[in-house]
């Protein structure tokens, strides 16, 4: 069985990923991004809902359930 990995946050830089939108190098000034675009093209996916997480659908009731 291969030995547990260490969270990101504890990893070597040597391991760390790419720029998550085109796997270009790390930029330190826009981490975890390799440029202002990648970091702007994930701002846009969050501002038009790209990154749902999925589950109930929300109540269109005007007022909030109170049981």
């Amino acid at each position: 069985m291969p030995p547990e990995r260490a969270p990101a946050s504890k990893r070597p830089a040597t391991e760390a990923k790419g720029c998550p939108n085109c796997g270009k190098p790390r930029s330190e000034r826009y981490d975890p991004f390799c440029s202002k675009r990648c970091a702007d093209v994930d701002l846009h996916r969050w501002l038009k809902g790209g990154y749902v997480i999925p589950g109930a659908p929300a109540s269109t009731d005007d007022e909030p359930d109170h049981d």
